[in-house]
């Protein structure tokens, strides 16, 4: 491994969710100021969605540990539950006994009495649910009947969905209607920009103990930032597989070569970086047209 070459005591770019490497773009401070404005204003749905690798894992995290004891939260990683599955894991996530041979209603009863008495003791009920758009139809529904617990002034329970953009489509159908009329607070979580992305790399190698002069040279961070679109997840994939290819050279600096090689290597980016230069030949084709004409 290239940690000791680099004189790193971690490795910079793993693609596992991190809160130490957490980087404060401009996107994930605005996602998280939504969050927090919806959560003290005591709003029922929020969503936040985003595609694949864009960071709504480490979203999630990082605005579970600004939470403090006013609130009691639970967190559920992987929704793909059937309604009574997902009425346990929640009672299970908030200390809730309940067995398995009680039904849906009974376990909801007992829910209902929990969040009653957090109520009582002046605490909110924060429920995140990753990976949101894998959630079947009727546990959707069944998540908004939760939702309807509360007391004559508030809501006994908040809930955060995060999902892919699937999840817009799954709630776009007319089954879960009332559900989509509740979400009042959403975000869609974008890419980085290309200062952004020269910024992130610093910082996740000043964290993983990196302190000598910049790695990546410009046209590294350029072809870096073409080729992944500004997407988080395939940054580190890119810049990672960059570094293993300058330490096998016994170089020191990531040049825009590296991290080409690095991208044909990375099926994902190169799906990204031929639909940029089919978008460029698109417009350069249609202004050549618009020229022609003009003529």
């Amino acid at each position: 491994m290239y940690l000791s070459h680099f004189g790193l005591h971690e490795a910079p770019f793993g693609i596992t969710p991190d809160t130490s490497f957490v980087f404060s773009c401009n996107a994930h401070q605005e996602a998280l100021n939504t969050l927090l404005v919806a959560i003290t204003s005591g709003e029922g749905f929020i969503k936040i969605t985003g595609e694949v690798g864009t960071g709504k894992t480490l979203l999630c995290r990082r605005f579970l540990s600004t939470l403090d004891d006013r609130f009691v939260s639970a967190y559920i990683p992987n929704p793909f539950l059937e309604p009574k599955a997902l009425m346990h894991a929640l009672a299970e996530e908030l200390g809730v006994a309940v067995t398995g041979d009680l039904d849906q209603h009974q376990v909801l009863k007992r829910l209902n009495q929990a969040l009653l008495e957090f109520a009582a003791a002046g605490r909110r009920v924060v429920v995140c649910l990753d990976e949101a758009q894998a959630m079947p139809l009727d546990t959707l529904e069944a998540l908004r009947l939760l939702s309807n617990l509360e007391t004559e002034k508030s809501k006994l329970l908040q809930v955060v969905l995060f999902g892919q953009s699937e999840l817009d489509d799954k709630l776009s159908q007319e089954s879960v209607r009332q559900l989509r009329q509740r979400i009042t607070f959403e975000y869609r979580l974008g890419g980085l920009t290309r200062d952004e992305v020269l910024l992130y790399l610093a910082h996740r190698l000043r964290v993983a103990g990196y302190g000598g002069k910049p790695l990546f040279s410009r046209r590294a961070v350029d072809a870096l930032y073409a080729a992944s679109t500004g997407l988080p997840r395939l940054v580190n994939i890119i810049a990672h597989k960059a570094l293993l290819l300058v330490y096998g050279e016994g170089g020191h600096k990531v040049l825009a070569r590296h991290v080409r090689a690095a991208v044909e290597d990375t099926p994902a980016a190169r799906q990204f970086s031929i639909g940029w230069w089919i978008v460029l030949a698109v417009v350069l084709l249609g202004g050549a047209a618009a020229w022609w004409w003009l003529r």
